[in-house]
């Protein structure tokens, strides 16, 4: 979009889809709130200033920018962030979960949920899945971008590491990756449970583009997601590490693994809600 970023509006954006993540992973009583919370900014960014794309959804895509959620297990921001762009009623958003909901705990094509292209959750697999589609539209001369997020835990997959050759080698210039590098993952941290060392150092080795961004200051996502623009079409595939903290938004979330797919209690909401304005309604 051309249009300089209203950073008032989006910050009221990023403090309800927080309100609304903690909501329905608490109604169920299940979920992942810690990666969801973390990432809020950069789906608020993505999504109302970034990504070209239409909420008349088309599973095509033909002529959009398209976004593919590889750690799937963050589905509640997604979910949030779809409704609140029109893709669906804000509403459903309450059935999250649920027994014959189309909000499945990890986002899948069969309930026909709009915005959702890909089954994900299967960790490693989603910048494999991006770089398909990225084919694609350069077979269809479509000149629009491919947008993957995964998370830092999941950089211990070997596939993310043959599908990052495999893009440098077909000089897959109009991919942006981002990981959510917030340094936790389900059993811990990351660096006690298989260090990612140099990460930085591993993506330009493999030939990439890298950047690096707070993921949390949504000035700095929406200036590190144009960057990652600017270098598109020069032969490299982009690769943004963002970090992020688990939980942001809420204190006793923040930077603990625990939080990864634990719903809060009764208590717990009305300590989070407390912390998180509301500002364009809850659903």
């Amino acid at each position: 979009m051309s249009n300089p970023p209203d950073f008032v509006q989006l910050k009221k954006l990023a403090s309800q889809i927080r309100r609304d993540i903690v909501r329905m992973v608490h109604a169920c009583q299940s979920g992942h709130p810690g990666g969801s919370l973390g990432c809020t900014d950069f789906f608020v960014a993505l999504y109302f200033h970034v990504l070209k794309h239409n909420p008349k959804f088309s599973m095509a895509g033909q002529g959009e920018d398209l976004f593919f959620l590889s750690n799937g297990h963050i589905s509640p921001v997604w979910y949030s962030t779809l409704a609140r762009s029109g893709y669906f009623d804000v509403k459903e958003l309450a059935t999250f979960r649920m027994l014959n909901s189309r909000l499945q705990g990890h986002p899948a094509t069969h309930e026909h949920l709009p915005g959702i292209r890909i089954a994900s959750g299967s960790l490693g697999q989603g910048l494999s899945v991006a770089l398909g589609a990225a084919q694609t539209k350069k077979l269809n001369k479509d000149n629009q971008l491919v947008f993957v997020l995964m998370g830092d835990g999941e950089q211990q997959e070997g596939q993310v590491w043959e599908a990052a050759m495999y893009a440098a080698h077909n000089k897959m210039d109009h991919v942006i990756a981002t990981i959510d590098y917030n340094g936790q993952q389900i059993d811990g941290p990351v660096d006690k449970i298989l260090s990612l060392m140099d990460l930085k150092g591993k993506w330009e080795s493999f030939g990439w583009v890298v950047n690096e961004f707070d993921g949390n200051k949504i000035e700095d996502v929406i200036k590190g997601l144009e960057l990652a623009k600017s270098q598109t079409g020069k032969g490299k595939p982009i690769m943004n590490l963002m970090k992020t903290v688990m939980g942001f938004g809420v204190d006793y979330m923040m930077g603990s693994h625990k939080w990864h797919g634990v719903a809060p209690n009764d208590e717990e909401l009305k300590k989070a809600l407390a912390q998180l304005e509301e500002t364009i309604g809850d659903y």
